[in-house]
């Protein structure tokens, strides 16, 4: 018999609690090597959080959480090796350039040789002609922009993007979803957070649904019209 592949992002009934808040309660979610699945949900659905955890950020409080086969709880560094993450806000030093920030992910991740890729993905993200200016003056769009190019430049396993189109102008739009197909066509795992339900189906080819902290749905993409994605959210 052949050997069955594990899913690339597993997880069952994930709690995660900040003292006395509750802000994931019985998460449910399974992503496969080679595809793109969207998070959707409200502002507070526990979107960000059930992110942070398969990031290897914050511990899980209860469940089982495997990312690339390696366990949350237990291997934190070895999730956050297995994948490139653009959380929803923050992550960028100020005063240092888009270019110093790719020299510092490279050389945390050891990788030889970045700067072709690390060029092209700024240019693709048409970042690179303030590739040497400090980011403390960049537009909110920007800033998701280089946040993305962060996630992408070491090709990982396990491809992490919370609210990678909040205030990104189309040209980056286009750049996010061309980065999004890459990775689904080298078979890596990619998973998309957003409240954009269009480019969600865009991007993605499932969707798992969170309300209250909580899965309420998981569907293909294409199921997610207008009124029954709203069902799902009221």
């Amino acid at each position: 018999m052949g050997r069955v592949s594990q899913p690339a992002i597993a997880v069952r009934d994930l709690h995660v609690r900040f003292g006395d808040v509750e802000a994931v309660s019985g998460v449910d979610l399974v992503a496969d090597a080679g595809h793109a699945t969207a998070l959707l949900g409200r502002n507070g659905a526990g979107k960000s959080t059930t992110m942070k955890v398969l990031a290897g950020v914050v511990p899980p409080s209860a469940g089982q959480v495997l990312v690339a086969g390696h366990d949350a709880s237990t291997d934190p560094l070895g999730v956050r090796r297995s994948v490139g993450y653009c959380p929803d806000v923050g992550g960028l030093v100020p005063r240092a350039t888009p270019w110093e920030h790719l020299q510092l992910s490279a050389s945390l991740r050891r990788m030889p040789a970045w700067e072709a890729r690390g060029r092209e993905l700024l240019e693709r993200f048409e970042l690179g002609d303030v590739a040497h200016r400090v980011v403390g003056g960049f537009s909110h769009g920007m800033s998701r922009r280089l946040s993305v190019v962060l996630a992408a430049l070491h090709e990982p396993a396990v491809l992490l993007l919370d609210e990678p189109f909040d205030g990104v102008d189309p040209i980056g739009v286009e750049a996010t979803l061309e980065v999004i197909a890459d990775a689904r066509a080298r078979g890596a795992c990619t998973l998309v957070s957003t409240h954009l339900r269009e480019l969600a189906m865009q991007a993605c080819t499932s969707a798992v649904v969170l309300r209250g902290g909580a899965r309420v749905a998981t569907m293909d993409a294409g199921d997610l019209t207008g009124e029954a994605y709203r069902a799902l959210l009221d």
